[in-house]
């Protein structure tokens, strides 16, 4: 199944939130738009996850859309929990973390939570949203990191 999906192209984000003092967060490439009214999105967290525990607890999270330049960002991201966001500019409000230079940001806060076999399905109510239209995306497709072409 993995390999199969891995031909599905997704946007890469970032889920973010400040607990405690610091940043918790990791990279999702689950991210999908659910509804309009309400607005609600959509991010799949594996139970596996040493993230998705404590990031739950948040009542505001950050979600940012990776630009087709933050492929860096993306790297650093894959490091261990807690040197993940080293040297990762970031901002923070009211809890929620966004990644500088992001394609887009959205402040969400918990709507239900569903367990969906080795995955927790979080609903997200979406309560603020930028998009910087002169950006292009990062792009994920058969495991790797892509830009788009014209």
């Amino acid at each position: 199944m993995r390999q199969t999906l891995a031909g599905f192209a997704t946007g890469l984000s970032v889920v973010a939130a400040e607990i405690d003092g610091r940043i918790v967060g990791m990279p999702a490439n689950s991210l999908a738009s659910i509804s309009l009214e309400p607005p609600l999105v959509a991010l799949a967290f594996t139970d596996t996850s040493t993230t998705w525990p404590v990031l739950q607890h948040a009542p505001t999270w950050g979600i940012s859309i990776l630009s087709e330049n933050q492929a860096a960002v993306l790297n650093a991201l894959r490091r261990p929990t807690a040197e993940r966001f080293k040297g990762v500019e970031t901002v923070s409000h009211n809890g929620a973390v966004h990644i500088l230079g992001a394609l887009a940001t959205l402040t969400v806060r918990a709507h239900d939570f569903i367990e969906a076999g080795d995955h927790t399905l979080a609903l997200l109510t979406v309560t603020d949203l930028r998009r910087d239209e002169s950006q292009r995306p990062l792009v994920f497709f058969n495991s790797q990191t892509h830009t788009l072409s014209h």
